[in-house]
């Protein structure tokens, strides 16, 4: 029996009270999701818009170190 399967007969066996109230638990989630992933994609484009203007013209300073000053290297 899969998840959905015994998750329906627990629902069908309880009062129709309880039934809406899982329905209101389910809609909520489904909003929480919907939610995450707006805020996931608004997130990363504000965090990559920071980045960009944060570095910007960084690539013109001048830099008192050289690759030869790396310690350790990741390729």
């Amino acid at each position: 029996m899969s998840l959905s399967e015994q998750i329906l007969k627990h629902i069908q066996e309880l009062p129709e009270q309880f039934q809406a109230e899982v329905l209101d638990f389910v809609e909520y989630l489904e909003a929480k999701i919907r939610k995450g992933q707006k805020i996931e994609g608004e997130e990363a484009y504000w965090s990559a818009l920071s980045l960009s203007f944060a570095m910007r013209d960084m690539e013109d300073e001048y830099s008192p170190y050289s690759l030869s000053d790396l310690k350790e290297r990741f390729i």
